[in-house]
Formats: structure tokens, sequence, C-alpha cells
């Protein structure tokens, strides 16, 4: 093998895992929200859509530059967390004793809503973010040239699983979530008030896809449907991770980082194919995932 072969193969595995720390922001929102409520939230995607939308238009209002970037990216991720505060307040909490199948109804709703919601206020057309200045040029990793965004991206991932990890593991707050998961109805006869806490959980959860989204906003075109395309990755990656496993979601995401991305450079028409047969192969060898079983881990 060349030398220009090892620096294409690090390429894609930098591209890899630049996707993977995208999808890991995701992934770990929607699995922390599933292993403490037990709920499969379809719209999640429609957070971080929303998210990236209201990014764009802080920048639009602001201008564009440094300040301005860093600013967009908070106001993104605080405002899709207080939209998913209210709704785990006054929507999602009305179905928590309900069958699974309205509630996965209910969140598919709420897809189809922010859909046409940011129809009306942005349009169809595509839209896109300036990189901030600070991070607009690039480094030279072991000869491969990477863009200082990305790795900035590649560094925050595993910055953010760790913070999370000592959040769960080493904090009251943390240590609560976690009862909370494995057992609701003796954590509330303690006196805990598990509907707060179900309401923090779901504020962090959305924080993380706005947060997601808003960084999103500089490497991939903010369109309608954008949802609807990282969802289907989302639960790809929960699933070979394991479904409200912490690292479990971690691993996921790194792994179907890895296989699209060297996918697309052996099997560019195949490359979806690659993560899905993946995910059929894990169901079919160990159904709980990866890691699953260890929830919240």
């Amino acid at each position: 093998m060349t030398m220009i072969d090892l620096g294409v193969l690090f390429a894609q595995a930098l591209s890899g895992l630049t996707n993977a720390s995208f999808l890991f922001l995701m992934a770990s929102g929607l699995s922390l929200i599933f292993g403490v409520m037990r709920v499969l939230n379809f719209a999640h995607g429609s957070l971080y859509m929303v998210g990236a939308y209201v990014a764009y238009q802080c920048v639009v209002w602001l201008g564009p530059g440094e300040t301005s970037f860093w600013v967009a990216v908070a106001a993104s991720a605080t405002v899709v967390a207080v939209l998913g505060g209210a709704i785990e307040r006054f929507l999602f909490r009305l179905l928590y004793t309900r069958e699974e199948l309205y509630q996965l109804l209910f969140t598919y709703a709420l897809v189809l809503f922010f859909t046409d919601f940011v129809k009306v206020i942005w349009g169809v057309k595509q839209h896109s973010v300036s990189r901030p200045p600070s991070l607009a040029g690039h480094s030279v990793v072991f000869g491969t040239t990477l863009p200082d965004y990305n790795l900035f991206i590649i560094l925050l991932g595993p910055a953010i699983a760790l913070v999370l990890w000592l959040v769960l593991q080493r904090t009251r707050a943390g240590r609560l979530i976690r009862a909370a998961a494995l057992d609701r109805e003796m954590l509330e006869t303690l006196g805990v008030n598990v509907n707060l806490l179900y309401l923090g959980t779901f504020v962090v959860g959305s924080f993380l896809a706005g947060l997601a989204g808003a960084l999103i906003t500089p490497v991939a075109a903010i369109v309608p449907g954008m949802d609807a395309e990282i969802i289907i990755a989302l639960f790809i990656i929960v699933v070979i991770g394991g479904l409200g496993s912490f690292w479990g979601t971690f691993l996921g995401s790194v792994i179907y980082g890895l296989v699209f991305s060297f996918g697309i450079l052996l099997m560019p028409r195949f490359s979806l194919f690659a993560v899905g047969a993946l995910m059929v192969a894990v169901l079919i060898l160990r159904p709980t995932g990866l890691l699953g079983g260890r929830a919240l881990k």
C-alpha cells in the first residue's frame, strides 16, 4: 500500500470521526431521554433542525463574525432546550401512561409540524453559515490536511461525552437520573419530584440536539427534511450501541461514522447499506446492542 493510499485512508478516518462527533451529540440526547423516560422521540431530529435554523437566523441578524457565530450556537441550544422543556411539560407529560404506540404517533406528528413550520418561516431554499474566523483555517495531521473546524468537532465529541459521564456518575442529579431509569415508582416513594427530573432530562437532551444543529451549519446545508435524514442514523446508532446505554451510544456513533465514511470510499453506492447490514448483524448476534443492559453507564 502506498503512502498516498495511507493518506486517503487516514483522511476518511478523520472524516468518519467528525461525523461521529456530530452524531454523538444528537444520539446522546436521544439515548438519555429513552434511558430515563422510556420514550422513543422521533421528533428529536426536528429539534436538531430547528436548532440549525435558529443559528442561521441569529447570524443573519448579527452578521457574520466570530462573536456572532458563538452567540448563535449558544442561543440556538438554549432556544431548543426551552422548546423541548415546553413540549415535555405540556404535551409529553400527558402521554406517559398511554401505550407506546400513542407516543410514537405523537412524536411523528411533531415531525410533520416542525417540517411545515420551518418551511413557513424560512422557506424551502438551502441556507448555510460561515465558519468562525478562528476555525476557518486548516491543520496538517500526519500529512493529511484537516479543517480546523473539523478538528474542533472531533475533540468536542469526547469532551462532552466525558462531561456527561461525570455528571451521571459523580453528581446527585446524575444518581437520581440513573435511579429514575431503574425504578420511577420507588424514587417517587422516597419523595423525589420525578416530573421535575423528567423535565430536566428532556431539556438536556433537547439542548444537545440544538447544539448539534447549530454546529452542523458550517458544514452542511440547512434545509427542510434534514431531520428525517439524521433520525435514521440516530436510531441505527442506538440500536448498535444499545438503547439507553450512554457509552453504547458513543461506541455506536464511532462505528457508524467510520463504517459510513469508509463505505463511501470503498462502495459509494452501498455506504448506507453497509451500516444497515451492520445493524442487522448486531440485532441477530446481540439483540440488546453491543453495550445493551448497561443503561446510562
